[in-house]
């Protein structure tokens, strides 16, 4: 099986490679891509093999296209060699971070692809489109977020389902009070009590701006009205998410914290296959509790509801303005608590258009980074 991982050099990326590693035979990789991170993709191809490397940020480079020759690996440069990529893969694994992952997704998508989508980004911005494309195609999507795969693997029947329940973290600032959170560092975002992400996913994990996203993922993947889509914070991340029957019934899907148990689902699926993830001791479980998100603290959650239900563009809006913030705090140029700021101001700026079509959701993306950056500049006046 052909598979190809665009964003090979991140977090899902290296937890990708290991499953495959653990199969030898099974899988053959086609294609790495990673942005402009040329020694590390490098390393990777000395490993792996691929046909073909791609760095989507980097010019045309003739030296660099020498050095993965090397290693019988063609180098392509370029966004677009993405898309040439994802094409020509029988299994995409769509893990690059941000709006930067809809094109190559959507390519995917099109030419009828097995999509491992852990680029949220895709059905955030342009959930019609994808969907739309899939039945055209047919595309088969699996969801490599812990929380989608978990939902994935309970549902049975989806004429039965009530609700479903996306589970939290809390990340690092669950109990800290809402006052001090202006002084936060992005080190101290960035330290995830228990996963190990990149650092835009880690303070979307401290804002909960993740478990927005998720939410409108959720939609688009399981087609259920934003009021059907629940999150509660589960500080141990074992139950990843639940779903709920008309009956009464609930089901959950438990395991450590490893993004190789969803990503070892995709793979096999429908077979079950060999993570490499530690087994859960339910023995010594100390407990597992659940508790409602507090507003206060999380101000982005009730703002990607609010683009949810506003529906067109305003969450393609709400992702770009998210990815503005997140950079400028990365960045020391916006403090940690100001980052919801600059996205409901933006929300409020930019009235959502219908979207659909690809060239109208990008444009509302970029609209979207031109106001947030100036919201930014203003924040720091």
């Amino acid at each position: 099986m052909n598979l190809a991982v665009l964003g090979a050099t991140g977090s899902v990326g290296a937890s990708t490679l290991d499953v495959v590693a653990r199969h030898p035979g099974r899988y053959k990789v086609f294609a790495l891509s990673a942005n402009g991170s040329a020694d590390a993709l490098l390393k990777l191809c000395r490993t792996h093999k691929p046909r073909y490397a791609v760095l989507s940020g980097t010019q045309e480079n003739s030296a660099l296209r020498k050095e993965f020759s090397k290693e019988n690996t063609e180098l392509l440069f370029g966004a677009k060699a993405l898309e040439h990529v994802a094409q020509e893969s029988e299994v995409v694994m769509a893990a690059i971070v941000g709006a930067a992952g809809l094109p190559s997704t959507l390519a995917a998508v099109r030419a009828g692809k097995r999509v491992l989508l852990a680029n949220k980004e895709a059905l955030v911005m342009g959930g019609a489109l994808v969907l739309e494309a899939a039945r055209r195609s047919g595309a088969e999507l699996l969801p490599i977020d812990s929380e989608h795969n978990a939902v994935f693997q309970c549902i049975s029947d989806r004429k039965g389902v009530r609700k479903i329940i996306l589970t939290a973290s809390g990340g690092p600032f669950r109990t800290a009070a809402p006052e001090t959170l202006a002084s936060v560092t992005p080190e101290q975002a960035c330290a995830h009590p228990n996963w190990v992400m990149g650092r835009k996913i880690s303070v979307d994990s401290a804002t909960m701006m993740n478990k927005g996203l998720e939410v409108i993922e959720a939609r688009w993947l399981f087609d259920l009205a934003p009021e059907r889509i629940e999150v509660l914070i589960h500080p141990q991340s074992i139950v990843h998410s639940l779903v709920e029957y008309v009956d009464g019934s609930m089901i959950a899907q438990l395991s450590n914290p490893d993004m190789r148990v969803p990503i070892a689902h995709a793979l096999g699926f429908p077979e079950r296959i060999e993570s490499g993830a530690k087994s859960l001791d339910l023995a010594t479980l100390k407990g597992l509790t659940f508790e409602r998100p507090d507003e206060a603290r999380f101000p982005c959650l009730p703002l990607a509801y609010a683009a949810l239900r506003a529906g067109g563009t305003a969450a393609a809006v709400l992702n770009a303005a998210n990815e503005i913030a997140v950079e400028a705090f990365l960045a020391a140029r916006l403090p940690f608590n100001a980052i919801a700021q600059v996205i409901a101001d933006t929300l409020a700026a930019l009235p959502a258009r219908p979207g659909t079509d690809l060239g109208e959701v990008l444009a509302a993306d970029d609209q979207a980074r031109r106001f947030a950056a100036a919201r930014v500049l203003a924040q720091a006046a």
